[in-house]
């Protein structure tokens, strides 16, 4: 589960990064300021652009603790300018560079649990692909959501990043 748990979340989260250069250059285009972004929401009763990033951080950083048996990081949630929520980007990427696929061992049979939860568990494995995965890729497409949908000239390949492509042998 290292490869599905760790790279891609560690990947996309870097994506948002690019989203974020992405975001500035037409800001600065546009000749407004780009921190308005970060309040910038699809429908009023959705949360806003920071908060989708700072949850995607979030289920990031968790999955890979709960399925490694340790303790995620605490983020305040205090992110207010593009350069503090790029840091709250980098911090979790740092973080799940620490992750080895020797701490993913037995990750797919752990018992998961959380307070909302109300006492049940799910497998590591059905954790993953039931809730977290859905969970991260869902707050995800809505950032960049926010940010195509108030002009940001992103594409497909902006949100999918680098693929390990090859010619056949």
């Amino acid at each position: 589960m290292y490869l599905e748990a760790i790279a891609q979340m560690s990947k996309q989260l870097g994506q948002v990064d690019k989203w974020l250069d992405a975001a500035v250059a037409y800001a600065e285009q546009k000749k407004f300021d780009p921190n308005l972004y970060l309040g910038f929401r699809l429908a009023p009763d959705q949360f806003g652009f920071t908060r989708q990033v700072q949850i995607a951080c979030d289920t990031a950083k968790q999955v890979a603790a709960r399925l490694a048996g340790k303790e995620a990081p605490a983020h305040p949630d205090t992110e207010t300018t593009i350069p503090e929520l790029r840091a709250r980007i980098q911090s979790v990427r740092t973080y799940l560079g620490t992750f080895t696929a020797k701490d993913f061992e037995g990750a797919a049979t752990r018992v998961i649990t959380q307070p909302r939860w109300e006492g049940k568990v799910m497998s590591g494995a059905n954790y993953f692909l039931e809730h977290a995965a859905p969970n991260f890729f869902f707050h995800l497409s809505h950032a960049y959501a926010i940010l195509r949908h108030n002009g940001v000239p992103l594409g497909k390949r902006d949100f999918l990043g680098a693929l390990t492509q090859t010619m056949p042998a």
